[in-house]
């Protein structure tokens, strides 16, 4: 096994050792003076890695996960939790999968067990994989009738025309209908392996005792496996399970528009897209993310101080940089009255504009870093802040320094930089539309 201890000049605050063990599980773990231990095990799979046939699997067998094993009946692992005051999630992504688990240091040993029995050992009987595909449906049901989720089901389907990132996690309807249990079990039994695997544990523990308690629970649950699987034994060093290689899609060429009428909604939505890199490209992606806070990250901020400080054109507005590992887009979403959606977006433009040909100034980027470096404190705090934090860089990046050095590289951007990014990748002349408005009221 390999093992390092990783330092961040900048921020002493975290100091994480990373260890890789012979079966290829990665272990990242950290002792903090807080007193709770999470457990965060993160997968190498999402909806991404999916075909349309089977869309919405990754997400339906988290909801599996829980329902038992050969030593743990349904149920059971969630009462044994509960038991000890302790708490458990999970999340799908497009591109991750991840669960977790916050104890008290006293009862780790006692619970971290039984999350890796759960994850490498889910039995996933047919009569609850039944029980469990009418409440994934139920989930699709309520996301349907949710405005916002179908304003973002919109812009991704514009923004992606190939990658599977246009797909919903969860997975249309008619699929999740024919998806069967042996299915589910085929695909459990492809991703979730110790090589696909990252187990961050941080808390008040010394590090060691903390990567044992994660080693000897993965040995027992792989053992746990080899035995109730005897058809399809396990291959320990067989290769890594990798997500598809996808390639990035080209900027859009001219301005693509979606327009939409929605009955539920109060007022319009406005989303403005434009393609650009992802995690693949993780130096492109700090300063748009620097690009996004100029724009929008505060009340002083562009767009909010101009379009709903100043003019009161919309009640809210926003600009973000989604990361996703092949990908990214810069989405400026706002919600306003309909009347004010063909201002609003020239005005947008004409921000974009501005930035591509005048230098951001001296206070806006020492803000901008200021906020960072506070936020990258602020968002370390608990066990479970930092555990997310590294087990989704070693998960996408593959790289546990770029958690620990993002302030630094903020800071290292200058105005210069700032103004090429946009001139580079957010095109006034070049973007994707997304306009959702109310259903006019027709009077008699």
């Amino acid at each position: 096994m390999t093992s390092t201890l990783i330092k961040s000049a900048a921020h002493k605050l975290n100091t994480p050792t990373f260890r890789r063990l012979a079966n290829g599980l990665t272990i990242i773990a950290e002792q903090v003076p807080v007193d709770a231990v999470n457990l965060d095990v993160w997968l190498n799979v999402g909806s991404a890695v999916e075909s349309d046939a089977i869309n919405g699997m990754a997400h339906f067998l988290e909801h599996m996960i829980f329902k038992g094993t050969a030593k743990l009946q349904s149920g059971e692992f969630e009462r044994r939790i509960e038991q000890r005051g302790a708490v458990t999630n999970a999340a799908t992504s497009q591109d991750y999968t991840h669960y977790y688990i916050t104890t008290a240091p006293q009862d780790f040993a006692a619970l971290a067990p039984l999350q890796l029995d759960v994850l490498l050992n889910a039995s996933i009987p047919d009569d609850g994989f039944e029980r469990e595909r009418q409440v994934v449906l139920e989930e699709i049901r309520r996301s349907q009738d949710n405005p916002r989720r179908r304003t973002f089901q919109h812009t991704t389907e514009l923004t992606f025309d190939q990658l599977p990132y246009r797909r919903q996690v969860l997975g249309p309807t008619t699929v999740i209908e024919q998806l069967t249990a042996q299915q589910m079990r085929d695909f459990h039994q492809h991703w979730y392996r110790p090589q696909a695997m990252t187990a961050v544990a941080v808390g008040n523990l010394p590090v060691e005792e903390l990567i044992r308690i994660v080693e000897e629970g993965f040995a027992q649950a792989v053992s746990g496996q080899r035995s109730a699987k005897t058809s399809h034994p396990s291959t320990p060093h067989s290769p890594l399970p990798t997500p598809h290689s996808l390639l990035p899609e080209a900027p859009f060429q001219h301005i693509v528009r979606r327009e939409f009428t929605d009955a539920s909604l109060q007022q319009a939505r406005l989303v403005m897209i434009w393609r650009v890199p992802g995690l693949s490209d993780l130096q492109q992606t700090y300063v748009l993310d620097v690009l996004a806070s100029i724009l929008s990250h505060g009340r002083t901020t562009r767009l909010v101080q101009d379009l709903r400080e100043q003019r009161g054109l919309v009640s809210s507005i926003s600009a973000s940089n989604m990361t996703y590992r092949h990908q990214g887009a810069f989405y400026i979403s706002a919600q306003l009255p309909a009347e004010h959606l063909d201002e609003v977006e020239a005005a947008i433009v004409q921000h974009i504009r501005t930035l591509q040909t005048e230098l951001v100034s001296d206070a806006e980027i020492a803000r901008i870093r200021t906020r960072v470096a506070n936020h990258f404190i602020f968002g370390n705090e608990t066990p479970s802040d930092r555990a997310g934090l590294y087990g989704y860089y070693q998960t996408l990046v593959g790289d546990l320094s770029a958690a620990l050095d993002y302030p630094t590289r903020i800071q290292a951007l200058n105005a210069e930089v700032v103004r090429t990014a946009a001139q580079t990748y957010l095109s006034p002349d070049a973007y994707g539309v997304v306009a959702i408005k109310p259903e006019e009221v027709v009077s008699c």
